[in-house]
C-alpha cells in the first residue's frame, strides 16, 4: 500500500507544483479564454499517454507510472478549474458562451490528441487506447 501511496502523494505534489508556475506563465487570451489550464490539462494528458505506454512496454516501472501517471498528471490536471472557467465564460455574455463552446470543443479534441501522441511516443500506437 505504502509503495502506491507515496508515488501518488510525491507525483500530486510535484504536478500541483507545475500546474500553478504554468497557470502563472501562460498569458491570457483575449474574451477570457482560459488558456493556462488547457496547457496545464494537455501536458497532463500527454504524460499520461507516455508513462502508460512506457508501463505497458515495461519500460517504466509501475511505482514510475503512479508516481507519474496518477500523481503528476493528476496533480497538473484540473478538471474542477475546465468546469469552473467554462462556467464563468458562460453566464457573462452571449459571446462568451460561444467561446466556451469553443473552448470545451478545443480542450476534449486537442487532449485526446496529446494522450495519442503520447502513447504513440511511448511506443504504442492510439489504436491500443483501450483501458488496461
Amino acid at each position: 500500500m505504502v509503495n502506491i501511496v507515496v508515488p501518488v502523494f510525491i507525483g500530486g505534489a510535484l504536478g500541483a507544483m507545475l500546474r500553478e508556475f504554468i497557470m502563472l506563465m501562460v498569458p491570457n487570451l483575449v474574451d477570457n479564454f482560459p488558456l493556462d489550464i488547457l496547457v496545464a490539462n494537455l501536458v497532463a494528458a500527454f504524460l499520461l499517454g507516455l508513462v502508460t505506454a512506457l508501463h505497458r512496454r515495461q519500460i517504466v516501472s509501475e511505482g514510475a507510472e503512479m508516481l507519474v501517471g496518477t500523481g503528476i498528471a493528476g496533480g497538473l490536471s484540473t478538471f474542477s478549474s475546465f468546469v469552473y472557467g467554462v462556467g464563468v465564460l458562460m453566464l457573462a455574455s452571449a459571446a462568451s458562451a460561444v467561446v466556451a463552446s469553443v473552448y470545451v470543443v478545443i480542450s476534449l479534441v486537442l487532449s485526446y490528441f496529446a494522450v495519442t501522441v503520447g502513447l504513440k511516443l511511448g511506443g504504442q500506437g492510439s489504436d491500443r487506447l483501450s483501458p488496461m
